[in-house]
């Protein structure tokens, strides 16, 4: 593993997060001026945005034939956005659940995973039919969103531009080549890595992929609760853990079925686990106080120690 390896990893890292944020900015820019509502844009660029690092990478990954860090990577970016995403956010300010929360989103992000978990138990691969179903699903969660908010539409802000026609679309063009290109870098920089010092691809998309793709999430998030704005900060970690696994695996799959193993299943009822842990301890109280995030903090520590042992 060479120091330029290292460099390039963080190169990409760097093109995936800026690359996404310049996408949202111009993307919410752009619904702003044709009068979308902020609500809507919350709800599907914002939460498409920052799952783009995840996208980039996996499609990436399918792409090269490592679909073994595709599924790593979304399975250990949903970890890390569960336990340490709203572990750290806890910790530093109290998350209130809505109701939509608790009896949406949550049970549509559990009903995704055990279909995944399904997907893996019942085949030797996830083949492109159960992709497409994925990406039917998807389609169908985005159009229930945008029908609720249409709905509410007159009560709800359009909000403001910030930036001119010419530089949104300089934006979010910049923003997909960045995530284009960060994703490559990702991919291609953590299969050296994982060659030169004997990890496996899973193991690299469980830990230095996920976390690095996972990284807009983590200050979206953070960057809400201190702003008071706590619905957001759990809606976009929690949606975000749907897109994952409903787009970007649906993507994947369609793109090159993903072969199944063992391990793979393992690291999906674990993840499961995780949903159901969560879901227990925000449906208690309807928030994540201080303790909460302390508990999932230091789950996230115990399932990362057991990940690297395995290995």
């Amino acid at each position: 593993m060479s120091i330029i390896t290292i460099i390039l990893l963080l190169v990409g890292f760097v093109f995936l997060i800026k690359g996404a944020d310049l996408f949202v900015d111009g993307a919410s820019d752009l619904a702003t001026k044709l009068k979308i509502p902020s609500m809507i844009i919350g709800l599907t660029i914002v939460a498409f945005g920052t799952s783009a690092p995840e996208a980039a990478v996996s499609v990436s990954s399918a792409l090269s034939g490592s679909n073994a860090i595709a599924i790593s990577n979304v399975v250990g970016s949903n970890i890390f956005n569960l336990l340490a995403v709203i572990g750290i956010t806890a910790i530093m300010y109290k998350i209130n659940i809505t109701r939509d929360s608790l009896v949406q989103d949550f049970p549509i992000l559990l009903s995704s995973s055990i279909l995944l978990l399904i997907f893996i138990f019942t085949g030797s691969q996830i083949d492109r039919l159960e992709g497409i179903l994925f990406i039917i699903l998807i389609i169908a969660y985005v159009a229930f969103l945008i029908f609720k908010s249409r709905k509410q539409s007159s009560k709800m802000p359009v909000g403001t531009t910030h930036l001119s026609t010419g530089y949104i679309l300089l934006y979010i063009v910049i923003g997909i080549i960045g995530i284009i290109l960060g994703g490559n870098l990702v991919v291609d920089s953590a299969k050296d890595i994982a060659i030169s010092i004997g990890m496996s691809e899973t193991l690299v998309g469980l830990t230095i992929v996920s976390i690095g793709t996972s990284l807009p999430e983590l200050i979206t998030s953070v960057t809400a609760a201190y702003n008071r704005k706590t619905d957001i900060a759990i809606g976009n970690a929690v949606g975000s853990c749907i897109f994952n696994i409903l787009f970007i695996l649906g993507i994947t799959n369609t793109i090159s079925p993903i072969t199944t193993t063992n391990i793979m299943f393992i690291d999906t009822l674990i993840m499961v686990i995780v949903v159901i842990i969560t879901y227990i301890l925000a449906y208690d109280k309807n928030d994540f106080n201080r303790k909460d995030g302390i508990i999932l903090m230091a789950l996230f520590i115990i399932y990362m120690i057991y990940i690297i042992l395995r290995n």
